[in-house]
């Protein structure tokens, strides 16, 4: 799974997460009946905001299903959302994982440069793109149109160059999550909300395509493939600025639309999609203006550092001077090449935090689970591939207890579900195991 809203159980407090997982593990069945097991592999944390924004506005299409086990889970059953929303979600995901398939095969990125690869991808990606238009055909969604707009999207990168807008370039994006948010409100039976939330969704996208492209720049820049940000001269203070007054201008977009029950809503589109600008930028080794001070203007929250931006660096996280608790006992026990300020000194380059080995070890003395490694740059896999490594690493807790993990399909540096949650909050007990049950 993939997405910049990565929310910890921490921070979705009285049920929000168990709501949360619901709506996940409802797209990822809904991706399974309408379009084939191997499509459950575009679940993605980004596309389950629709199937929140219809529940949102009309409870009543947001019904639950029994889920089975699932590895993800521990093995264990959950209620599941079931609904319009979610089938709107699924053809939405698929969306977008057709066209960055279709991306990558056409730049020819690692094993897509390879024939059969290319080929088996190919018909994987047209394949969903026709399940993807007959499904959002099915909810009133004009597929077809929608698929256009992101088609446009290849058309703007080959004619972008030096001194192109960056906002050209993002606006196919922009455009199609604009109008998936605003399709929530027809199968809401909310018409007013419409253009309140195509406004929220055109920000939201362009958020996502700013974070990835400052998430693969580097990347790009050593494979010498095209990223927005390097095709159009856009340097990181212009993106971070770009991403914070979107971020912004969520917020009252969100206040003119009417919900029965936006407390999840609120929670993803706007604290943690603060934290995720955050996030990809403190990591890209980029801060906000002034350095983590507030923008001018900018007054802190109740019980925020003065000199703090919001969403930074929460106490106790673990790029507070202090550390997060459960870590700080890690390094106590373990203090070879770690730094004075609590993080290992392979904290950015390849290892893992909190006591991993340079070569990402496990996540502490019991457990060596540091296969497959972390790759700088990421080392991406095929579809099988990654099928394979993703299942090994569902069965070793990977996800949930290494912290960071390489993604399987990406390779790029991941969160732990449990123990990499930044927020002040999580104070786990124990030493190898999740705090998140």
């Amino acid at each position: 799974m993939f997405g910049i809203l990565r929310p910890c159980r921490h921070t979705l407090p009285d049920g929000l997460a168990d709501e949360w997982t619901a709506h996940m593990c409802g797209l990822c069945l809904a991706l399974r009946d309408d379009h084939g097991q191997v499509s459950r592999i575009a679940t993605n944390y980004d596309g389950l905001v629709i199937s929140v924004l219809t529940a949102a506005q009309a409870p009543e299409q947001a019904g639950t299903r029994q889920a089975g086990r699932c590895p993800l889970r521990g093995m264990r059953g959950a209620r599941a959302a079931d609904g319009a929303g979610a089938h709107l979600a699924a053809a939405v995901s698929l969306m977008l994982a057709s066209a960055k398939i279709t991306d990558h095969i056409e730049d020819g990125d690692g094993l897509y440069a390879r024939r059969g690869v290319r080929a088996l991808a190919g018909r994987t990606a047209e394949r969903w793109r026709r399940g993807a238009t007959a499904s959002g055909d099915g909810l009133g969604l004009d597929g077809s149109a929608l698929l256009a707009v992101i088609d446009r999207q290849r058309e703007l990168e080959l004619s972008a160059g030096p001194g192109t807008d960056v906002l050209t370039v993002t606006a196919p994006t922009e455009e199609a999550t604009g109008e998936a948010f605003a399709h929530t409100a027809v199968l809401a039976g909310r018409p007013a909300n419409t253009g309140p939330l195509r406004e929220a969704g055109r920000l939201f996208g362009r958020i996502a395509h700013l974070l990835d492209a400052v998430e693969d720049l580097e990347e790009d820049r050593a494979r010498g493939a095209w990223n927005p940000l390097t095709a159009t001269g856009t340097g990181p203070d212009r993106a971070r600025e770009l991403c914070d007054d979107a971020v912004l201008g969520v917020r009252p977009a969100l206040a003119e639309t009417a919900f029965t029950d936006d407390r999840l809503v609120r929670a993803l589109l706007v604290r943690e999609l603060g934290r995720a600008v955050d996030r990809t930028f403190s990591r890209a080794g980029h801060h906000p203006p002034g350095h983590g001070h507030p923008h001018p203007g900018q007054r802190p929250r109740p019980g925020q550092h003065p000199h703090r931006h919001p969403g930074q660096y929460p106490a106790g996280g673990p790029h507070h001077p202090h550390g997060h608790p459960d870590r700080n006992r890690r390094r106590r026990r373990d203090d070879s090449g770690t730094s004075g300020d609590g993080y290992d000194a392979h904290s950015y380059g390849g290892g893992d935090r909190g006591g991993r080995d340079k070569d990402g070890g496990g996540c502490c003395e019991t457990c060596t689970c540091g296969t497959p490694r972390l790759h700088h740059p990421p080392k991406r896999r095929g579809p099988i591939a990654g099928c394979a490594v993703a299942l090994f690493m569902c069965c070793s807790c990977q996800f949930c207890c290494r912290d960071p993990h390489p993604g399987p399909w990406t390779g790029k540096r991941r969160d732990a579900w449990c123990d990499g949650c930044d927020c002040p909050d999580c104070n786990c007990d124990g030493d190898c195991c999740c705090c998140c049950d």
